[in-house]
């Protein structure tokens, strides 16, 4: 696709046509609004794995076509990510691995700090870009304004409280329950001018905004970068670290072993140059290829415009959601905002657990989505305006196996093909659940929170089985 054909992702999505089982016996054709946890694949994807899979081999130092062709693809599926980012391929490495949860987790064992250096993440956060840090470094986090935005006083009061003692400051670029956009550019400059490094968690934010480390010098300049290929259209178990060659050059990486090194004695050992100290083991390749040909799908049909699709579309769900009896939206609602947001709208409806809500829209209305607190817990409970008596008697039933009462959202997020019939389709069970006109019966599971249909027998055999 180029920039001047029509906007049309949605027949570029596979398995989006699919038709599932409702609880009534009949079919519907799926709608997908939990793009937030894990996207479709792209047919694109699909197509470029389908290609590479019969020339697919080991990478590096085989001596057959398929290991040197392999090894080709593998070296520009590097290339490629670095483009996607903006990063400089002469000072920067682009590290693959499972997801972001791992690539922050590799971050926090390799980057160079002096003893008792902090570092500065925020309330905003999924627990992957501040449980890590909390293991290995004193922690302060930013706390969030009562709507959910970051408070840059207080980022800028704890700058200033630690400068020169400061490891890293770990923000992410949009968040996974609220959707807010940070401004990632500005806290880079702030975070320098008190001589830290900034990581940002790009993982939401790559699938919806262009993501653009700058020059090296630049003040603005993003010194890392983390990737999620499942969230951008490539669910092929792969993710992505974009960081300073120099800063993975020193010390041993945290997983030593096969591929790692360049030479090992009985006495010594002398570890091999980026990326590859940083990859041990075999790479998964088909992952790598997958995730630079969803990465390249995007830079051609240009983020500017999946942007501007999903921001009218932002506006439409908005209006419509806060028509239906009972709805609260947390976060931005005011149309003249929401372009300070990507298409993550988190809700509930008054007198329905989000537990049965989101149950009773997937299993009578056949659409996708997400409840609970979306591996965010203390942003959650901000949001939902928690007094400490209650978040703590939440927190003991639940370390003693009770999920019944936990606090929670339905969250709805839109991908790059998700349009307003999608919209429709929700807001129409919503109306319906609204009337308490929905037929299943449901029954709680106390240890998990969720709620399923009694009696009902899910017929996943006949669509899929090994």
């Amino acid at each position: 696709m180029t920039n001047s054909q029509p906007y049309n992702l949605r027949s570029r999505i596979v398995g989006i046509d699919e038709r599932v089982p409702l609880l009534d016996g009949s079919l519907a054709t799926y709608v997908n609004l939990d793009n937030a946890a894990s996207t479709p694949a792209l047919t694109d994807v699909l197509e470029a794995v389908d290609r590479f899979m019969p020339y697919y081999s080991s990478v590096h130092r085989g001596t057959g076509f398929k290991s040197r062709l392999s090894t080709v693809a593998y070296d520009r599926a590097h290339e490629t990510i670095a483009e996607f980012v903006g990063a400089n391929t002469d000072t920067n490495a682009v590290i693959f691995g499972k997801n972001t949860t791992e690539a922050i987790n590799k971050l926090s064992f390799r980057l160079p700090a002096r003893p008792g250096a902090v570092v500065i993440t925020t309330q905003l956060e999924h627990h992957s870009n501040d449980l890590p840090w909390r293991a290995r470094f004193p922690v302060e986090h930013v706390r969030a304004l009562p709507d959910g935005r970051l408070d840059e006083a207080h980022f800028d009061q704890l700058l200033a409280q630690h400068a020169g003692n400061i490891a890293l400051v770990a923000v992410t670029g949009a968040s996974n329950v609220s959707g807010f956009l940070q401004p990632i550019h500005r806290l880079a400059r702030k975070a320098h001018a008190a001589g830290a490094l900034i990581l940002v968690d790009a993982a939401q934010l790559a699938p919806h905004r262009r993501v653009d480390m700058k020059a090296d010098g630049d003040p603005e300049h993003l010194d890392f970068v983390t990737l999620s290929a499942h969230k951008m259209y490539a669910p092929f178990g792969t993710g992505a670290l974009v960081g300073p060659k120099a800063v993975f050059m020193q010390g041993a990486p945290e997983y030593p072993g096969g591929g790692t090194v360049d030479v090992v004695t009985l006495d010594e050992v002398h570890w091999a140059g980026m990326p590859d100290r940083d990859e041990a083991g075999s790479p998964n390749v088909v992952g790598a290829v997958a995730m630079a040909a969803a990465a390249r799908v995007l830079m051609d049909v240009g983020m500017d415009r999946v942007a501007a699709h999903e921001q009218a579309l932002l506006a439409y769900a908005t209006e419509r959601l806060l028509a239906v009896p009972g709805v609260t939206i947390y976060g931005e609602t005011d149309p003249a905002r929401l372009h300070e947001k990507v298409g993550v709208i988190p809700f509930n409806m008054a007198g329905v657990s989000h537990f049965l809500l989101a149950a009773i829209l997937g299993y009578e209305g056949g659409i996708g989505v997400r409840s609970g607190c979306f591996c965010a817990h203390p942003y959650v409970v901000h949001l939902l305006n928690l007094d400490s008596e209650t978040a703590s008697s939440w927190r003991t039933q639940l370390l003693d196996g009770d999920k019944s009462n936990m606090p929670g959202m339905v969250r709805m997020s839109f991908g790059c093909y998700s349009n307003r019939e999608d919209v429709d389709r929700l807001v129409a069970m919503l109306e319906r659940i609204a009337r308490g006109e929905y037929t299943g019966d449901y029954l709680l599971d106390r240890q998990t929170g969720e709620y399923q249909p009694a009696g009902f027998e899910e017929p996943v055999d006949s669509y899929f089985s090994l």
